[in-house]
């Protein structure tokens, strides 16, 4: 059996900027972003946001490029091959810590896919005018749950919900069958311009929205509500942590979908300025499509009340109950809803099709699989725990508590140790800088030396000692008293989920000494 393959190229650079740039923009810019920076201080949130940008999450893209390149050149695209091509003969038990690099992936998909196909349901609900005597935002909750559970008091059954969940997961492992080339890069060249003229379309539509409910609900105090500075809130290590979390996610580093997309890069193609080209699309995507849309339209139709109560309902209760009825409110409300959502779910598809490539790399590289095995295997695996996440009770928030807010962080701060401790600064500064077309300020390679992982370390210490420690065991504090974070049948599912995720990351750990092995038999 050949173990190592000869890696795929792009076809383009284009079209890996593209690539990188949609495994970054998803629903987060659109729904998150506006949502977190209303509720932590608005305009003086931008100053947290844009020095965990420059300090911690660009940084890591460069390492994160720079180490998958250097590891695709020696036949690796996934996180166990690319951190053991830069630690061995010294340290070869660290590529078991590039499990994290193909499990986060693999985690977030499960939950993922399924929030993803809401959005492609919502999309044709807007069309056919299935919430339209929906009113207010507790009855479009009310229709969002009968959806989930088919209880019957919008939906008869669960079979609505779960038709468009294969649909959704269909189209997802369509894409990544036809390859790196012929597969994502094709797609995310037709799916980002798109997206981005969708979301510009909307853009220009709210801002022409007038003043339809009163006068003083305008666009010039939409934005207001969502940008006008309270620097109190910079007091709070609250607002610190969120704005920190927000650009770590938004850029898309800690997943190892960036590492796995620069190891199909050629030894001298530009990675500084194809990671720059993609940081700078997604912060466009975020800081002006994305903060542009959904609280200056809700502004417009709620006022500060109505939008408030709408920040306040978090990502899901903006996304799902209240701007259908903004879209609803509008001239030519269904096509309007329709494009919204069916952005949403662009930017949903193009972040699920890169977040599970790593996985993909990994049994390509280490095991010689053919591109329809290895669909094989992983949709089988992604449909069972998708299923779980579909029907179980508070495991798409215990997924997104393990993957997301700690395993993301977390995978940073091992990818920083890694290239700063066994790669070297310099031997990586220098690699940085192989075929790019241009340099960056000397200051950041001590920014990428010293800053990036100091900060990342204390984010993730801060975190757990303020909310990490009391999520992991389970447990809550309600007026100075413990109680169990999760009641009934979700302590349960949650539990259950514990389990199977722990097994994955096992089982995950076996299939990386499983390929080793049989590497070495194959040398000798």
């Amino acid at each position: 059996m050949k173990l190592i393959r000869k890696r795929e190229a792009w076809g383009s650079r284009i079209g890996v900027v593209l690539a990188a740039a949609g495994s970054a923009v998803g629903l987060g810019n659109f729904l998150r972003f506006p949502g977190v920076a209303a509720q932590n201080g608005g305009g003086a949130f931008m100053i947290p946001y844009f020095l965990a940008l420059i300090f911690i999450a660009l940084p890591l893209c460069w390492m994160e490029w720079t180490m998958g390149r250097f590891g695709g050149l020696h036949g690796h695209g996934s996180a166990p091959g690319v951190f053991d091509v830069l630690t061995s003969p010294k340290k070869p038990a660290l590529k078991y810590f590039g499990v994290m690099g193909i499990v986060g992936g693999l985690g977030i998909f499960f939950y993922y896919v399924v929030i993803e196909s809401w959005t492609l349901a919502y999309s044709v609900f807007a069309l056919t005018g299935k919430y339209a005597a929906v009113q207010s935002p507790a009855e479009m909750g009310a229709f969002l749950a009968s959806y989930q559970s088919g209880d019957g008091l919008f939906f008869s059954s669960r079979w609505p919900a779960y038709g468009f969940f294969i649909t959704t997961f269909a189209a997802n492992f369509f894409i990544l069958y036809h390859g790196v080339n012929r597969g994502i890069e094709r797609f995310c060249k037709v799916a980002m311009p798109l997206l981005f003229l969708l979301a510009v379309v909307l853009m220009v539509r709210v801002f022409t929205l007038g003043t339809p409910v009163r006068p003083e609900w305008n666009i010039n105090a939409g934005l207001g509500f969502l940008w006008n500075p309270d620097f109190s809130a910079l007091k709070s290590a609250q607002v610190w942590l969120a704005a920190a979390g927000q650009v770590f996610f938004s850029i898309s580093v800690g997943i190892g979908t960036l590492l796995t997309y620069a190891s199909y890069m050629r030894s001298q193609d530009d990675v500084l300025t194809a990671s720059m080209t993609s940081a700078f699309l997604n912060e466009f995507a975020e800081l002006v499509l994305g903060a542009s849309i959904v609280i200056p339209a809700a502004f417009i139709f709620f006022g500060p009340i109505g939008t408030t109560e709408a920040v306040a309902g978090g990502t899901f209760g903006l996304a799902f109950k209240t701007t259908p009825l903004i879209f609803k409110g509008m001239t030519g409300g269904p096509l309007v809803g329709f494009a919204w959502f069916f952005l949403l779910f662009i930017a949903g598809c193009t972040s699920s099709v890169s977040i599970i490539q790593p996985a993909l790399s990994f049994l390509e590289d280490e095991f010689g699989f053919n591109r329809k095995r290895c669909i094989i295997v992983l949709g089988v695996l992604t449909f069972t725990f998708a299923n779980l996440a579909l029907f179980g009770k508070e495991v798409i928030g215990e997924m997104d508590f393990w993957f997301s807010s700690l395993g993301l962080p977390l995978f940073g701060l091992i990818e920083s140790v890694i290239f700063i401790r066994f790669f070297g600064i310099e031997r990586g500064w220098k690699e940085l800088h192989r075929g790019a077309g241009m340099r960056l300020p000397l200051i950041f390679k001590y920014i990428m030396c010293w800053c990036a992982p100091l900060l990342l370390f204390l984010i993730l210490a801060g975190w757990f000692v303020t909310e990490g420690w009391k999520t992991t065991l389970m447990i809550k504090v309600v007026e100075g008293r413990w109680q169990p974070l999760y009641a009934g049948d979700a302590f349960y599912w949650v539990l259950a989920t514990r389990i199977v995720l722990l097994g994955l990351f096992a089982a995950t750990c076996w299939l990386v000494r499983y390929a080793w092995s049989l590497r070495s038999e194959h040398s000798n």
